[in-house]
C-alpha cells in the first residue's frame, strides 16, 4: 500500500510503498477513505509523543473508511461497513474502560502513535468491538474524519468536562481546529461564546460559526480584563485550545468564581510545565480539568447533532488534499495561521 512515512523525528517525510496491514485477533483493518491532518501528528513527528518508539512510522489518527478485514475474535463488525473511530482505542477490560472512560484507558491504542496510522490506503486498529463507530448514511467520510481529534475532543471538553449550560459564557483561547469545533458545539448548546486568537481572518470565521464576541489577543492589551468587562463577572467555562503558558494562564484568570478551566491544547517544549495562578484557583474556587479525546459510546450524541443539522463540521474543513500532498501539509503544521481542517480524501 501507499503511505506517508518518516524514518526519524524531524526527518524527511515522503510517500512509500509498505506492506498491507493484517488485523490483530481483536482488531480490524480499515480501508481509509478520509484522514484529517492534525497538529498532534506534527507533534508526533517532532518527537513529542513517547508512544512513537519504532521506525519507519506512518502518522495519522483521524480516520473514516470501510472495514476491509476483521480479526477472528471480532464479533460486531464485518467487511464493507462504514466506520470511524476515536483516536484513543480503549482495551475494554481495564478499570477505566469498565467505568466507561475508554478515552483514558490504561492500555490504550492510538493509530498514528502506538502503531502505524491512517496516512495510508489501509490502517490496522485494535479493540474493534469496543471502539469502532458505525457511520449514519447522512455523514460522509470527510465529515467523519474531522471528528476524531478535533470535534470529538471538543465535544467532551465542552459538554462533559466543562459541563457547559445554556446562556453561560464560555471563552475559547485559540481558534484552530479544536477551538473552532468548540465554538460550534457551544453555540449549538445555546451558550454565549467568546473567541480569542491573533488572526483576524480566523476570528471572522469564529464569528460566522457562532462566537458572539471575538478578541484579537495581538491587539488587546489585557485579554483577561476584556473578558471580565464583557461578561460582567468572568466566563463560566474557559478552554485553552492552543496550549501555551499565556493561553493557559489567561484561560484560568478570565473565569468567574466557581468557573471551570479545561485544558485541551498540548503544552510542549519550554511551556510543558506552566506556572498555574494557584492563588486565583484557591481564592475563587476554580476547577482545573483536563480533556483527552472522547469515548466511542459517546459518538452517537455527536453524530445525532450532525444528522439533525445542529452541527455542520464541513464548515471548518478548509481544504481536502491527496495523499501525495500530505507530507508538505504535515511539515507545515508547525506554523500557525492555517484556517480550518485539512483532510486527505484521495488515496
Amino acid at each position: 500500500m501507499k503511505a506517508v512515512v518518516y524514518e526519524k523525528f524531524g526527518g524527511p517525510i515522503g510517500i512509500a510503498t509498505i506492506p498491507d496491514p493484517t488485523p490483530h485477533d481483536d482488531g480490524a483493518v480499515i480501508r481509509v477513505q478520509a484522514s484529517g491532518i492534525c497538529r498532534s501528528d506534527w507533534h508526533g513527528w517532532q518527537g513529542h509523543d513517547p508512544d512513537i518508539a519504532t521506525f519507519p512510522h506512518v502518522p495519522g489518527h483521524e480516520l473514516a473508511g470501510t472495514v476491509e478485514a476483521v480479526g477472528k475474535a471480532v464479533r460486531n463488525w464485518k467487511p464493507g461497513e462504514r466506520v470511524t473511530i476515536p483516536f484513543v482505542s480503549g482495551c475494554g477490560s481495564c478499570p477505566e474502560c469498565r467505568s466507561g472512560n475508554q478515552q483514558v484507558c490504561d492500555h490504550q491504542y492510538q493509530p498514528g502513535f502506538s502503531g502505524w496510522g491512517s496516512f495510508a490506503e489501509f490502517v490496522a486498529i485494535r479493540y474493534a468491538d469496543t471502539n469502532l463507530v458505525r457511520l449514519p448514511d447522512e455523514v460522509d467520510f470527510v465529515t467523519a474524519a474531522s471528528l476524531g481529534c478535533r470535534f470529538g475532543t471538543s465535544f467532551r471538553a465542552v459538554v462533559a468536562q466543562g459541563a457547559l449550560r445554556r446562556d453561560e459564557w464560555i471563552s475559547i483561547h485559540g481558534c484552530g481546529g479544536v477551538g473552532l469545533s468548540a465554538i460550534m458545539i457551544a453555540a449549538a448548546m445555546g451558550a454565549r461564546v467568546i473567541a480569542i486568537d491573533i488572526d483576524d481572518a480566523v476570528l471572522a470565521l469564529a464569528a460566522s460559526l457562532g462566537a458572539e464576541v471575538v478578541i484579537n489577543a495581538a491587539s488587546v492589551a489585557d485579554v483577561v480584563a476584556r473578558i471580565h468587562e464583557t461578561t460582567g463577572r468572568g466566563a463560566h467555562v474557559s478552554i485553552d485550545a492552543l496550549g501555551s503558558v499565556a493561553t493557559c494562564t489567561e484561560s484560568i484568570l478570565c473565569l468567574r468564581k466557581g468557573g471551570r478551566h479545561v485544558q485541551v491544547g498540548l503544552l510542549v517544549g519550554k511551556d510543558v510545565s506552566p506556572r498555574i495562578p494557584m492563588t486565583a484557583v484557591v481564592a475563587n474556587e476554580l476547577r482545573i480539568l483536563g480533556s483527552h479525546g472522547v469515548q466511542a459510546h459517546k459518538y452517537s450524541e455527536l453524530l445525532a447533532m450532525i444528522v439533525d443539522g445542529a452541527l455542520d463540521p464541513r464548515r471548518i474543513v478548509g481544504k481536502t488534499v491527496a495523499l501525495e500532498d500530505a507530507p508538505a501539509e504535515l511539515m507545515g503544521m508547525g506554523k500557525f495561521g492555517n484556517t480550518g481542517i485539512t483532510v486527505i480524501d484521495r488515496f
